[in-house]
């Protein structure tokens, strides 16, 4: 989000999260090397008490946050209350309809990247993909791909699925899925009780393919936030549309 504030003609103090301080600090010194003033990016690390700090202080006038629905509430609740412009970016399902016509190795391609990368950990993951009649037939090739990616540590070469970024994270992933296996849907691709040579405690999950998923199951309502996409079918694009 920084870049919009600075060529906007506003400075920045960039909260990054506990869990992955060190990208906000690399992002840091690439602005550094480009030539952006001292001050003009600044960032904080810490918990709740950063937080409050950004939330109370009066020299920030605005405040823009992507996260978790309770750590948005209460942002956008505390620094409204300080008088400051708040945009709150939360917990969210992102969906992709494929329709009969799409080229199915172009879709597999798409969604192995869009749901896996980065093991789902960002905003913008694919987490359910809605078949459109023929289309479901992209399902067992789906499967295929997802299930050769690599495991690894993220700095490693040929790292395709990195770990997810706690173990709290490790736990709430596998109990989704194990919610939605219990409610009935089907796991295709079950990527709990992954193992990594060498990283033996690692906060691993693997690609997890899961259909039949009905949007009355705790799974269909959460964010995953891992490496987890939900499969649906409907018989035309209308049903897709009020799956949505």
């Amino acid at each position: 989000m920084f870049p919009m504030a600075v060529v906007t003609g506003n400075t920045f103090v960039l909260k990054p999260s506990e869990r992955v301080p060190l990208t906000a600090m690399y992002l840091a010194e690439l602005t550094r090397r480009a030539g952006l003033p001292d001050g003009v990016l600044n960032i904080i690390h810490g918990t709740h008490d950063a937080v409050n700090f950004i939330c109370d202080s009066p020299h920030i006038k605005a405040i823009s946050f992507v996260g978790s629905d309770a750590a948005g509430s209460h942002v956008h609740h505390r620094g409204s209350a300080n008088g400051k412009r708040v945009q709150a970016n939360l917990g969210a399902q992102n969906h992709a309809v494929v329709l009969e016509d799409a080229d199915p190795q172009a879709v597999v391609s798409a969604l192995t990247a869009a749901a896996f990368g980065a093991a789902g950990q960002r905003c913008m993951a694919i987490s359910r993909v809605v078949l459109v009649g023929r289309a479901a037939a992209c399902l067992p090739e789906l499967v295929r791909k997802a299930s050769a990616l690599k495991l690894g540590a993220g700095l490693e070469p040929g790292s395709e699925v990195p770990p997810l970024n706690s173990k709290q994270a490790k736990e709430r992933v596998e109990r989704l899925i194990a919610s939605g296996v219990r409610d009935g849907a089907v796991c295709d691709l079950d990527g709990r009780n992954a193992v990594v040579e060498g990283y033996p405690n690692g906060n691993w999950v693997g690609p997890t393919i899961i259909s039949n998923v009905k949007p009355e199951m705790e799974l269909y309502k959460e964010e995953v936030f891992g490496p987890v996409l939900q499969a649906t079918r409907a018989s035309f694009p209308v049903p897709a549309r009020v799956q949505r």
